[in-house]
């Protein structure tokens, strides 16, 4: 060895796990992301999220989550490599090398680590994303919908991601080389980054920023649309997040340096509890993190249970095994014809309800929008005696159909929420002014009090002679026939289910393959202007909305959103896991992302402890501390790494679920108290995982340190 590279070389040979552990963390963050993001930006899945839709916004909202948790990580795995190589430096620097060597055997080191992992990283992104993706289809759910392909932009943020990377690590080096006492350089691997003045009350004050974050974050919106009539850009909105991340960080760093125990405890465990708060600040970030990641991971893991539960259970409460409408202009299945197919498929009808309604114009108000560039968007509401439409039933044909009787007062309306009296934004509300849209008469109506029938949601109700009067000279196109029927043995008529949706389908003309969000009087409305109406299927697509089309009846979109689905018990039960497939894989793949990351993070933090700790434990054990003791001290410390910040974040999402399904009707629901219960279960499974992932962690710790 006669050159500096040379003996630059061997001591890199010898500290390969330095080398290695920077390496795979920088992998294994550019590899999440290119394989979230080609999931996210698929066109698989971004045809069936909708622009603006919720669903879009919780998968942007977990990556971002994600994107952080891989920055910091990468951040501390960068800082942990040069903390590593702050001893060879600084006897290095003793020994008479000069900076600008070392700079020039580091950078080569950063540059081959950095451009290898990501390069690395994002190739195998994208195979990875489509071998979960292929394993999904496989094992779980298939349907036509789930074909994944991936397009160029998707390595856009992976790209943007390893840049960030790269940006970093030589940032870093550059600051670790420009110090100037070899000294402090020597003695950097064994400095300490312990947290002091923190008090007893952190942990109850960051409970409360917690709760108020939360609670502050999610209601502000709607504080803001309701009474200041304001659409806040969303940074306004996350700036009320900010108290529940502060709390968060509060509670972590009660429970690294104080315990929830007291004073009385104060001197059990008291080597563990040190050796927490001499690493504090990276234990504590590492933690926050983790929690972070958790949380999103149980909200990406808590919408299949909730979707999925909550959906079968409004289907088997429903009254009706069979029901569909279609307007008086279209020719489908009579009961006739319907009978005849039954009979083909051997299923006896047992019932048949078939009642007449008009689809008539109503008040109310709209919002006036104006733009305000940076500061969002306010709004006005004007009022017009007809605004948009609705179908409206007898109180004789409403009768018929529900098994109600009713009997409303001349001159007054009822509106119809669900069975549980609830979902009032599906509700058209309170109408006052009733319209013809042939003859344009009108009828003067006082609301009364609503009813509930879910599959009539959203509907109305007339005195019979109110309806008499108002529905003269509609023509078919402004009314609608309503079927309800019952078979004897509805759990084994699915053939004859798909038989009949099929036929409804195929005799449905192109005319009323709408969105469930197309109104015909505003249609009419927009054409008499002149205008253009955005829900009418020749703009939706340019809208950004799903085009209902025939061709793929078997899909979520014309399963969710075609304004005249029928609801036939058996057919959606059976079919619904392969109708919602991909919004139901995409949150898994999300969730299993996430989760993997929170490992790899938590698994780390652990095997740093063990060789920062190293020193210590070999001093107690020449002090004549027995095995049985160092175990259960190092045990204590991996037991707050992981288990904490699965504690806090598991805690978090329950709540905020819980606040989510709370107040989006101001209820709970059976059905939701159903799919909470589905997902205590799901965080049984998972918790039993991460403990597997303890065990082998605390092994692996222990079999380093000789204990």
């Amino acid at each position: 060895m006669r050159t500096f590279s040379q003996v630059y070389a061997v001591l890199r040979r010898k500290s390969i796990g330095q080398y290695a552990l920077l390496t795979g963390c920088i992998f294994f963050s550019a590899l999440l992301m290119t394989a979230y993001t080609c999931m996210m930006r698929s066109p698989t899945i971004l045809t069936v999220l909708p622009e603006g839709g919720d669903s879009r916004k919780q998968v942007m909202m977990i990556f971002v989550l994600a994107v952080i948790g891989c920055a910091v990580f990468t951040t501390y795995a960068a800082g942990l490599f040069f903390r590593q190589k702050s001893r060879e430096t600084g006897v290095f620097l003793a020994l008479g090398a000069s900076r600008k060597q070392l700079r020039s055997e580091l950078w080569k080191d950063l540059a081959v680590i950095s451009l290898g992992a990501c390069a690395a990283g994002a190739i195998l992104g994208g195979p990875l994303a489509w071998l979960i993706w292929t394993l999904f289809r496989l094992f779980l759910v298939d349907s036509q919908q789930m074909a994944l392909s991936f397009t160029p932009q998707s390595y856009l943020l992976p790209l943007a991601f390893a840049a960030y990377v790269i940006v970093m690590l030589f940032f870093l080096c550059a600051c670790f080389i420009r110090r100037t006492n070899i000294i402090d350089i020597v003695q950097e691997s064994h400095r300490s980054e312990p947290i002091r003045a923190v008090k007893r009350w952190y942990g109850p004050v960051g409970i409360v920023l917690l709760v108020i974050g939360g609670a502050g974050g999610y209601l502000m919106p709607s504080f803001f649309i309701r009474f200041l009539h304001w659409y806040a850009p969303a940074v306004v909105s996350g700036i009320f997040y900010l108290p529940a991340l502060i709390g968060i960080y509060m509670i972590l760093l009660h429970t690294v340096v104080n315990g929830w125990h007291g004073k009385r405890q104060k001197y059990k465990n008291i080597i563990s509890v040190s050796q927490m708060r001499f690493q504090g600040r990276q234990t504590v970030r590492n933690m926050l993190v983790m929690t972070l990641l958790i949380a999103g991971a149980y909200f990406a893991s808590f919408y299949a249970p909730i979707l999925s539960t909550n959906s079968t259970y409004g289907i088997d409460q429903r009254p009706v095994d069979f029901a569909y409408h279609w307007r008086n202009d279209q020719s489908l299945p009579q009961q006739s014809e319907v009978e005849e197919l039954a009979a083909a498929y051997h299923v006896t009808i047992t019932s048949w309800t078939q009642q007449t309604a008009a689809y008539l114009g109503t008040d109310g108000t709209y919002s006036v929008e104006k733009e305000n560039g940076a500061l969002g968007t306010t709004y006005s509401t004007e009022y017009a005696e007809l605004l948009d439409g609705a179908c409206f039933f007898s109180e004789s044909a409403w009768n018929a159909l529900t098994g109600q009787e009713i009997d409303l007062a001349p001159s007054t309306c009822a509106n119809v929420l669900d069975d549980d009296g609830g979902s009032n934004y599906l509700s058209g509300g309170d109408v006052t002014i009733v319209t013809n849209m042939v003859t344009r008469k009108q009828l003067h109506v006082t609301p009364a009090e609503p009813l509930r029938y879910t599959m009539l949601l959203g509907s109305y109700v007339l005195d019979d002679s109110d309806y008499a009067v108002i529905s003269a000279g509609l023509t078919d196109l402004w009314q609608e026939t309503h079927v309800f029927f019952n078979v004897s043995d509805a759990d084994s008529s699915y053939s004859f289910a798909k038989a009949l949706f099929n036929e409804i389908v195929d005799r449905s003309d192109l005319e009323v393959m709408q969105l469930d969000a197309y109104d015909l009087v505003s249609a009419t409305l927009a054409a008499e202007a002149g205008q253009s109406y955005t829900y009418s299927r020749e703009n939706v697509a340019a809208s950004g909305f799903p085009v209902i089309d025939p061709a793929d009846r078997n899909s979520s979109d014309f399963r969710s959103y075609w304004l005249y689905m029928p609801q036939f018990r058996v057919l959606d039960k059976s079919d619904f896991v392969t109708t919602m497939a991909v919004f139901l894989m995409l949150f898994v793949f999300i969730a299993l992302i996430c989760f993997a990351a929170v490992f790899v993070i938590a698994y780390t933090r652990c095997i740093t402890i063990a060789l920062t700790s190293r020193q210590v434990y070999d001093d107690l054990r020449h002090l004549g501390a027995p095995k049985a003791y160092l175990f259960q001290s190092i045990k204590k410390q991996l037991t707050r790494v992981f288990f904490v910040p699965a504690l806090v974040g598991t805690s978090l999402i329950f709540a905020f679920y819980s606040m989510i399904l709370y107040f989006n009707d101001n209820r709970f629901t059976a059905g939701e108290f159903a799919g909470m219960a589905a997902c205590v279960i799901v965080v049984a499974v998972l918790s039993a995982v991460l403990y597997a992932i303890y065990r082998l962690t605390r092994r692996d710790v222990c079999r380093r340190l000789g204990i």
